[in-house]
């Protein structure tokens, strides 16, 4: 027996009156993010295109720990955060909504978001440490391989 869908979005302050409706209200959003997307990528406004804060100096305890929890702020571009977060948004409505997750139980929901939460967790990991090992083939002392780009 078919159970209704719910038919709002947006934590409940949009309602629909039916699928159709609720399925264009999202494709209308996901597009809107994706213009918003595209037009960034494009243009790449200068102000996005800096880091906004400079990583803490010293080589206590404390500036390291600084610099590895603000990291995303420290290291990278803002615009790559904003395509990072708008990246994650379009995911979880395409999830959301489109896939039905919202219709789904509580355990299942949390099978399949912790299961991708440790799957992009050691994915990082393993980026990190083989970034850890091209730079130090790269820079190294008797390094055989020489920047030349």
């Amino acid at each position: 027996m078919a159970h209704e869908h719910k038919l709002e979005i947006f934590r409940g302050r949009l309602k629909f009156k039916s699928n159709t409706q609720k399925i264009w209200g999202v494709l209308i959003f996901l597009t809107i993010v994706t213009a918003v997307e595209v037009v960034l990528g494009i243009y790449k406004p200068e102000f996005l295109m800096s880091t906004w804060i400079d990583p803490i100096e010293g080589n206590g305890f404390f500036s390291t720990v600084g610099n590895v929890l603000l990291s995303p702020i420290v290291y990278m571009k803002p615009l790559n955060l904003i395509f990072i977060v708008l990246t994650i948004v379009k995911a979880y409505y395409i999830t959301w909504d489109f896939m039905h997750m919202r219709d789904e139980t509580g355990s299942f929901r949390k099978m399949v978001v912790w299961t991708g939460v440790f799957l992009i967790c050691y994915l990082i990991f393993i980026l990190l440490q083989e970034g850890g090992y091209v730079f130090n083939v790269y820079n190294a002392e008797d390094a055989l391989i020489k920047k030349d780009f």
